[in-house]
């Protein structure tokens, strides 16, 4: 077996987590996955997985000779595509990640662009609320909100959202709308942990900063749950622009505390191939830049 494919191989067992599995996805048999491994290892000096009976965990110095194995086999690939003149060529498996709904609303359409586009290519997507390390899952190109982390990445700004708090048009008939942050503490509070763990709230107004800690009657795992609450007229919740532009543009769901907000929250597409990214990478990358810079409900 070639070097080339011992690393393609080694990469398999790294990206789906076990000799098993990696197996299927390269359809061979798990001794010769388990071979190519170790005549890497060997070959190189130095251990690559640590293997138990139950799971496969990368070493330090194999996550790194992974993410080289991962530039060297893109390379390769482009070299290949060029000598038999495939210079639009863009093919393979995409690994995509975002925020749950941000998937959801604006990411599956351009995945699906992307796929109609680039016949053979397909895409995974994994849009899920929380971090999800780039380099330790696999991960081609992340939609990612916030501050980013990771200067090395290369990432692109598409716009910015916003913290909204809301609640219905009929809980806030009866229960009265909040003037300031500090009157939360007398509403029903419907809390996401989609959005943050934390029971503080934070507000700004001018240069003053007001921190409130809200002690919610109802705490949900995803923001569509807290969203279904407030349009429920149950409570009020705290989302971001773009989770809730339908319902406020359409009256169902009314923003409060509107003069009282932190600071917008940038939107980047990310990559951490710098410029050795593969061109099934550029391309989604670009398709994504240029389509969520588009007008985009609650994204600025």
């Amino acid at each position: 077996m070639d070097r080339l494919e011992s690393m393609a191989i080694f990469l398999a067992v790294v990206d789906e987590g076990g000799f098993a599995a990696a197996a299927r996805k390269m359809k061979i048999s798990p001794p010769v996955v388990t071979r190519a491994v170790s005549d890497l290892e060997a070959a190189i000096g130095v251990r690559l997985l640590t293997r138990t009976t139950r799971i496969v965990r990368v070493t330090d110095v194999g996550a790194r000779y992974a993410e080289d194995c991962r530039r060297v086999l893109a390379d390769v690939t482009e070299m290949e595509d060029l000598a038999a003149g495939a210079h639009g060529a863009v093919r393979g498996r995409l690994v995509v990640t975002a925020s749950a709904m941000f998937g959801r609303m604006y990411v599956t359409p351009i995945v699906m662009e992307y796929l109609r586009r680039y016949p053979e290519a397909e895409v995974e997507c994994r849009f899920a609320d929380r971090i999800i390390n780039l380099m330790d899952e696999g991960i081609d190109v992340a939609i990612r909100i916030g501050q980013l982390a990771d200067s090395s990445y290369q990432a692109i700004p598409v716009g910015t959202v916003r913290r909204v708090v809301c609640a219905s048009p009929s809980y806030l008939a009866e229960h009265g709308t909040p003037q300031t942050p500090d009157e939360l503490r007398q509403h029903v509070i419907v809390s996401s942990n989609g959005i943050s763990t934390s029971p503080d709230w934070r507000f700004t107004k001018g240069d003053a900063t007001t921190i409130v800690r809200i002690q919610p009657r109802m705490t949900v795992m995803s923001n569509d749950e807290a969203i279904i609450a407030a349009l429920d007229g149950f409570g009020i919740t705290r989302v971001l622009s773009y989770m809730v532009a339908a319902p406020l543009s359409d009256g169902r769901l009314v923003e409060v505390l509107r003069g009282h907000e932190t600071p917008t929250l940038p939107v980047h597409v990310v990559h951490h191939e710098g410029r050795h990214a593969a061109r099934k990478v550029r391309a989604f990358f670009d398709l994504a830049v240029g389509e969520l810079r588009g007008e985009r409900p609650g994204v600025d």
